[in-house]
Formats: C-alpha cells, sequence, structure tokens
C-alpha cells in the first residue's frame, strides 16, 4: 500500500521544482528579450561595439567643380559606468576649456532618456561633437587619467567657394523630432538641416558601419573580435552633382553685394537652374563646427534677413514683366490680335497713366518696346468685357476665371510641387472669390482691377517664377519644371500652357525691341541677339524694386534670368545689368563689360 504522505511529498517536491524551473526560464526570457540592456551588460565585459560613420556624399556643379567635400573632426565620448567615483571632473573642464556648469548639464541630457533613448552606462555615449583636432590635443595626451572617455573621429562639411549657401544648405546635430522618426539617427548623428543637404539627406549620409572589438578584464582594449567577422563596413555616401553653374553663381553673388534681391537662371529646354542667388546670404562655412549655433541665430536675429531665401520666398508685383505673360493671354482669349492698336496720351492718359512718350496709336509689339500701360489696361478690359458683364456679373466672372487660369498656366499662384526646389512661396494670382469677398458679386467690374493689368496690385511672384515666364516664352509655350539635381531626368515634367504658341513670336519680337530700341538697350549682350523685359515696381514701403527677365540667344535660346533688386528705383537701370552680365557669362565664358561690373558690384543700395 502506498504511503500517502510520502506520495503528497513527492508532489510538493516536483511542484517546487518546475516552479523554479519557471522563474529561470521568466528571468532568462525578460533578461534576454524584454530588458535590452542585459545584452549591453553581458557584451560590454568583453566586447566594444564602435560605430563607423560614413563619409558624407560630395556635391559638385554642372562642370564637374568639387562644391562641397569633407574634413575630419572629433568628439569625446563617455561610457558612464568605467568613469567611476573618482572621475576628476575638473581636470577634465580644464583640458576642454569647458565649465562646471556646461559639463553637468551635457551629463544630465546623456542620461535624459526622453533626449537619448539608446542610452546605456555601458555603451559609448556622446559628450562633446564637431572639436577640430587642437581641441582634443590636449586630452589625446592625457586621455589615460579619464578612464571611459574616448576620442573618436568623424568628419564635417568643407566647402570650396564662399557662395551658394541657400542652395547646399548646411548640416547639424540631429532634433529629437529626427531621433523620434528615423532610428538610423543615435543622439549626436549629424544630418542635413536645409537646403540640398536636407532635400537628398537620405542618398548623401551613407549607412553606418560597426567595429567589435574585444577587451580585457582590465577593460583594456586587446583588438578585433574574431578577427573582425562581426565588423561591418560604412558605406560612404551617394555623391551629387547640381544643375548650378559654380562660375555664374558667384558673378551673381559678386553684382548684389551690398544689395538687397535675388537672381535665378534657368536652361529653358531643360528646367536646369543655373544660378540661384538670394541677397543677403552668408559664409556657409559660419554653420559648421561647435559655433553653428551661434551662428544661426546671429543670422536669424539679423535685421536684413538673410535666411530668407528671397529668390523662392519672397514675393513681389512683377510691375511691367507681366506684360508680356498679359499679351499672350488677350491674344489667346481673343481681347486682342497681333495687328490691334490703341491710343496713348503718354502721362496724361487715363485711367492709367503712361510713363513714357512716344508715338500713338501703338501696336502690340511696339507696346512691349515702350512698355506702355494703357495699352494693357485697353488690352485687359477687352478680354474681361468681351459678351458684356451679363447677370450678376456672370460673362464678366467667367471671363476673368479664364484668364486667372492662363496665369496658372505659367507657373503663377503655386508651388513647384515636383521640384527638389525647397521652401517656395505660392505668390498670388487672386481668385472671383477673392474679390466677391470685398466687393461682392456685383461689386467689381474691369477699372476696379485695372492694375492688374500692369503687374500691380493683388498679383504677386517669386523671382523663380519669374525665371520660369521667361524660359517659357524661350521655349514658345511650355515649362521643365525648374531642379537642381543634375542627374534627374525631367524632361517628362513638360508643362504646356493652353496659349497658341503662334501668338509667342510677337511677344518675343517685342521683348528683342527692348534690347535693341527700348529700356534695354544699354544693356545688350556682347555679340549675342538677347530678349528682355525691364520692370519698375511700385513699393508701398520705400524705394520702387528694380526688375528684369530675359532670355539668350533669341533663336534657340540657352539661358532666361530673372533679377529682382529692391528699393532700387529703375529696372533698366539696376536689374537689366546684372541679368545682361550673367547672360554673357553663361554663354560667352566671361565678362568683357569691366566697367560695368565693376560699377554694378561695387554700389551700395541696401537700406540703413
Amino acid at each position: 500500500m502506498i504511503n500517502d504522505n510520502n506520495y503528497k511529498r513527492r508532489y510538493v517536491i516536483s511542484g517546487i521544482a518546475v516552479g523554479i524551473v519557471l522563474v529561470y526560464i521568466i528571468r532568462l526570457f525578460f533578461l534576454q528579450i524584454i530588458d535590452s540592456t542585459s545584452g549591453d551588460k553581458a557584451d560590454s565585459n568583453a566586447l566594444v561595439r564602435q560605430t563607423i560613420y560614413p563619409s558624407r556624399g560630395l556635391i559638385y556643379d554642372r562642370n564637374g567643380e568639387l562644391l562641397v567635400f569633407n574634413q575630419p573632426i572629433y568628439e569625446v565620448t563617455m561610457i558612464m559606468r568605467e568613469m567611476g567615483k573618482q572621475f576628476d571632473t575638473t581636470a577634465f573642464c580644464r583640458t576642454l576649456a569647458i565649465d562646471r556648469k556646461e559639463f553637468d548639464s551635457r551629463i544630465a541630457d546623456i542620461k535624459n532618456r526622453k533626449k537619448n533613448r539608446g542610452y546605456s552606462s555601458y555603451t559609448p555615449q556622446v559628450f562633446l561633437s564637431q572639436l577640430k583636432k587642437e581641441d582634443v590635443a590636449t586630452l589625446q595626451e592625457s586621455l589615460f587619467c579619464f578612464p571611459g572617455v574616448q576620442i573618436r573621429k568623424r568628419t564635417l562639411r568643407d566647402y570650396t567657394y564662399n557662395a551658394a549657401a541657400h542652395v547646399l544648405g548646411s548640416v547639424g546635430e540631429v532634433s529629437q523630432s529626427d531621433l523620434d522618426k528615423d532610428p538610423y539617427y543615435s543622439r549626436g548623428d549629424y544630418s542635413g538641416r536645409d537646403g540640398l543637404e536636407q532635400t537628398y539627406e537620405l542618398a548623401l549620409r551613407g549607412e553606418k558601419g560597426v567595429e567589435v572589438l574585444m577587451r580585457d578584464s582590465k577593460g583594456r582594449l586587446q583588438g578585433s573580435y574574431h578577427d573582425g567577422e562581426l565588423d561591418r563596413p560604412a558605406q560612404a555616401g551617394q555623391d551629387l552633382t547640381i544643375t548650378l553653374d559654380i562660375q555664374l553663381q558667384l558673378l551673381a553673388e559678386e553684382l548684389l553685394a551690398n544689395k538687397v534681391g535675388s537672381a535665378v537662371a534657368i536652361e529653358p529646354q531643360t528646367g536646369e537652374i543655373l544660378a540661384l542667388v538670394s541677397s543677403p546670404a552668408w559664409d556657409p562655412q559660419v554653420l559648421v563646427g561647435r559655433e553653428r549655433n551661434a551662428n544661426y541665430n546671429a543670422l536669424l536675429n539679423d535685421a536684413s534677413k538673410p535666411l530668407l531665401n528671397r529668390a523662392t520666398q519672397a514675393t513681389y508685383p512683377p510691375g511691367s514683366t507681366f506684360k508680356t505673360v498679359q499679351a499672350l493671354v488677350c491674344l489667346q482669349e481673343k481681347g486682342i490680335t497681333p495687328r490691334t492698336q490703341y491710343p496713348c496720351s503718354g502721362p496724361g492718359s487715363t485711367p492709367i497713366k503712361c510713363t513714357h512718350h512716344h508715338g500713338s496709336p501703338v501696336s502690340l509689339e511696339e507696346a512691349i518696346e515702350q512698355s506702355c500701360n494703357p495699352y494693357f489696361w485697353c488690352a485687359f478690359r477687352d478680354m474681361l468685357q468681351r459678351g458684356g458683364y451679363g447677370e450678376e456679373n456672370e460673362n464678366f466672372r467667367h471671363n476673368y476665371e479664364v484668364w486667372r487660369e492662363d496665369m496658372l498656366s505659367f507657373g503663377f499662384g503655386q508651388r513647384f510641387e515636383d521640384s527638389d526646389v525647397g521652401y517656395q512661396s505660392s505668390g498670388s494670382i487672386p481668385s472671383t472669390r477673392f474679390y466677391d469677398k470685398y466687393y461682392g458679386k456685383t461689386g467689381w467690374k474691369a477699372i476696379t482691377i485695372r492694375s492688374l493689368s500692369i503687374g500691380q496690385g493683388e498679383v504677386l511672384v517669386t523671382p523663380l517664377q519669374l525665371a520660369n515666364q521667361a524660359a517659357m516664352i524661350a521655349n514658345k509655350g511650355y515649362f521643365i519644371t525648374p531642379h537642381l539635381n543634375k542627374a534627374d531626368s525631367m524632361r517628362l515634367r513638360r508643362h504646356q500652357t493652353p496659349i497658341d504658341s503662334s501668338y509667342f513670336g510677337v511677344v518675343q519680337e517685342g521683348m528683342h525691341r527692348v534690347m535693341t530700341n527700348g529700356t534695354g538697350r544699354w544693356y545688350k549682350v556682347p555679340g549675342v541677339e538677347s530678349a528682355g523685359k525691364t520692370g519698375t515696381v511700385q513699393n508701398p514701403h520705400g524705394k520702387d524694386h528694380a526688375i528684369f527677365i530675359g532670355f539668350a540667344p533669341l533663336e534657340n535660346p540657352q539661358i532666361a534670368v530673372a533679377v529682382v533688386v529692391e528699393n532700387a528705383g529703375f529696372g533698366a537701370t539696376w536689374a537689366a545689368p546684372v541679368a545682361s552680365m550673367m547672360m554673357e557669362q553663361y554663354l560667352n565664358g566671361n565678362v568683357s563689360r569691366t566697367d560695368l561690373r565693376k560699377r554694378i558690384s561695387t554700389a551700395v543700395l541696401t537700406t540703413p
């Protein structure tokens, strides 16, 4: 007969044994799966994993000139567990030329798991970054005095030219939002913060590698673990060739020095941006290294707003440069024909006066050549009033919306969404709803919005849009999305205006006459037939803005340009010569008019 007490005892002992096994299994599962730091703790006794950072991709201009490259820098890392209580903080701070307050703040940030998600006291943490060789030289000599401290080599951006800062952008330390969005980054990593560096971050950054080192019981490194079988090499970032012509960019920046404005040049047949200048700008080198934050704040607080990319973000009434597209739309919508003439009484004209004295009546080509305001007011009025106003203004409002849609087809009133150009403003081509809000459906007529006829009033454009306008006229009705990556074939991104291509010839001839007999005649491109249109834009906040658009050569155009010089006065005096020399530089490889170049580049037009 079985002894009941022994029988029961056996089950109790078996239950205890099973319970102990389950506890061990659960604990092992927690250590190996749930608690990620346990692997760090185990491995850190024998292994050290060091991140190998890739070289960032280089940036070249369209002709293969190196624009952006890398220089070596250093960062100081710490393994908190190895520092110990006897760590000489005072000597360490003195060696790195920092104070105790900064030391404590950085240590607190390292240990803050909200800011530093990958924190572990067993793995290297970035304490100080973006140091030059001379910054770490003293620390290198006394590194043995500071257990747990290491010096790690990285790279930082450097620049061949002090130019194109708005286009190239900058590289800075990643933000918390970057860490939250992309597991690739760790605290202390760098990424593109703006410009092309940000747009092409994924391609430029490359892929990190890792080197696994073994150490002895005293923590001394003994070399690669298993002859490097766990190592993974870093992969360098992809190089980027951009569409800019750096010599053209340098010239435009020189000509706009000590002025507020912008210049954009486009190759019409490809949409490639040859130059994109905003003035004032800054030396891209100032946003590199430990001084980046201080320098960025100085730029941010500068009253001249150098961080504003005026070429893509500033908006202006286009002034008389708008008359070229006004002519095309009025031709398309049967407001006028190529042979239509209107009278002009010069400054005595009403309701819009002419700023020039010329013969009357005026043809379309002459109106473009002489920039005749009354002509374009009459053309605009007759187009809008075609068919009468109708009940509740429906005919007039319909004609206006047709006019607006035609204008939008030129790239106005919207961003180039399929472009790699960042930080664009859309500008404005006001809708019927806009005017209905202020005047009511029947409260506005052609006379109410007459300023639109000459590119004033509520119409606003960016310099990038103006350059694209010039490219469209050069192409007789289409544009390729303006872009900066030379490797991208954008020819399929062709945007066609509904304007009949046969109408572009008369507008091109009018623009050609501007450069031969009109306001641009003093700034012909030597040896090249060109087309252009000047503009002097009313500015309620000060002196008028000077504007110019143009393209060259007249046949088979290779470059289209737009220039805006704020508070400068006449477009023919300041914007036209800048554009003319840019066209000469690109087409001929140099600027022969050295006196003109000196006069424009040394002129100071900044407002106090």
